[in-house]
């Protein structure tokens, strides 16, 4: 079950809201817990165990850390909890990676075993050991109430797909929170907002994908180099308009129940430099290789040799952390390889319309590493970019496609840049002095979700009632 999916927006989400603002306060947690429960399980029960049995060794360990008494002992306790939720993570995610590269370099083991990778697995193992490392630093209390830290580790809102929510973010809020009419008013809008993005732009932009950067090495070959650069662009608009998308909705969904949630991405591709894309891109991952891996090695405090290895470590984790393949390592270097530019030889000389233009392009590239797992793939992709594959320069299809989607093209460019935002402040500014205008306003703000909502279901129900399909050519 997906968030941009009926089922879940009018049956599970509607249901929840229904039962959690019937119940008594006393009540809401259990409600939101069991959901919580029910909807992980949706996607494989059997994964349901490892969810709770993680969080209850997590519990357990930051308890033990709590009441231990020597130095030694807390970090013998750190050290073990690291070692459980760390193995658990590359035996499911990372071990068939490893064994099919030991396999090609020595010809075993003859059969790799098949991993199912569970549900959110690197989303709640990051939460869990976010916590107990906490614990540990001093910086937040123990939860003693098992279920409670369930709740937190299960929350259905992040659970599957982020953000990375720190424990001491919501730890009043698990006990002490408000449910309000203006705090389900914030959180529809601003999941309509998420799932529009997602229904209407990002599902769009996938299908456009799907069209230009065909499978396969003989069909990418055919491809043009304009038709390889539009595909890459309206790659690079879906990825950013697919991971906001899943924010928004979680933070939506936490603020119709009271939780504030913290702010995972903000207009990455406004930014001036590689160091400014990645303060505005999946912030809750940025900052918690900062913060657990980073600064621990030493930080930036520290000499220049170490300060390059604690890079060149965050950034392969941040790569690997995506996905188990060398393309995702070898995309973590390309920002560390961009990164130690800024830092050494660029800093600040550059100046910023330029700093916008260079930051765009070097992202561009970076999705271009991204997408294609395959290194033949990407080989063959980056030579028909440049020109140098059998496609030629452009093809009546790609112009038709662009022109087919050149009302996508323009509103999701739109979204990935804080126009609306804008625009949304200046209207409060003159709606201030004007009655008849503030009223307008209103109408235009209790409207905009319910719109975005019914254009979003349309999206849903299949692509041929897709509303960008009455604007084509």
């Amino acid at each position: 079950m997906v968030f941009s999916s009926l089922l879940f927006i009018f049956a599970f989400l509607a249901l929840n809201l229904f039962v959690y603002a019937r119940v008594s306060a006393q009540y809401r947690n259990p409600v939101l817990l069991g959901f919580s429960l029910v909807f992980y399980a949706w996607g494989g029960p059997k994964f349901l165990f490892l969810l709770v049995g993680e969080t209850f060794v997590s519990w357990l360990i930051a308890l033990l850390i709590s009441r231990a008494s020597t130095d030694k002992a807390r970090k013998v306790l750190l050290v073990t909890h690291l070692v459980i939720l760390l193995g658990l993570l590359g035996v499911f995610k990372y071990a068939g990676f490893l064994l099919g590269n030991v396999q090609a370099v020595f010809g075993v083991p003859e059969v790799i075993p098949d991993f199912v990778l569970p549900i959110g697995i690197s989303f709640y193992t990051f939460q869990l050991i976010s916590y107990v490392v906490d614990v540990y630093r001093g910086q937040v209390q123990p939860q003693p109430r098992f279920w409670k830290l369930l709740l937190y580790s299960s929350l259905f809102h992040q659970c599957i797909a982020g953000p990375i929510v720190r424990y001491e973010t919501i730890a009043d809020e698990i006990d002490n929170r408000r449910f309000t009419r203006m705090g389900m008013y914030v959180g529809i809008r601003r999941f309509s907002i998420g799932l529009a993005k997602k229904a209407i732009l990002a599902n769009s932009c996938a299908a456009a994908v799907a069209t230009l950067l065909p499978a396969g090495v003989d069909e990418l070959s055919l491809q043009s180099t304009a038709g390889l650069w539009l595909g890459m662009l309206f790659y690079m608009l879906q990825i950013y308009l697919d991971f906001s998308a899943y924010s928004d909705m979680a933070i939506g969904m936490g603020r119709m129940v009271g939780f504030h949630y913290l702010e995972n991405f903000n207009y990455p591709y406004t930014a001036r430099s590689i160091k400014d894309f990645w303060s505005r891109w999946h912030i809750s991952l940025s900052t918690f290789f900062r913060d657990y891996v980073y600064i621990p090695l030493g930080g930036s405090r520290c000499s220049t040799p170490k300060i390059v290895r604690n890079y060149a470590v965050v950034w392969s984790l941040t790569g690997f952390w995506h996905g188990a393949s060398w393309n995702f390592v070898l995309w973590g270097l390309y920002y560390f390889v961009f990164l130690m530019l800024e830092r050494f030889v660029i800093k600040d000389r550059m100046p910023k319309p330029i700093g916008h233009v260079y930051a765009l392009l070097v992202v561009f590239f970076g999705w271009v590493l991204f997408y294609y797992t395959d290194p033949a793939q990407l080989s063959c992709a980056l030579a028909g970019m440049f020109g140098f594959a059998g496609g030629g320069l452009y093809t009546m299809q790609v112009g038709t496609v662009f022109l087919s989607n050149m009302f996508l093209l323009t509103f999701s460019i739109v979204a990935c840049f804080p126009f609306g935002k804008w625009l949304r402040g200046k209207m409060f500014e003159f709606a201030a002095e004007k009655p008849a205008a503030l009223l307008a306003l209103n109408i235009i703000e209790v409207a905009t979700p319910i719109v975005l909502l019914l254009l979003s279901v349309v999206a849903l129900v299949g692509d041929s009632y897709n509303p960008f399909l009455y604007f084509r050519f």
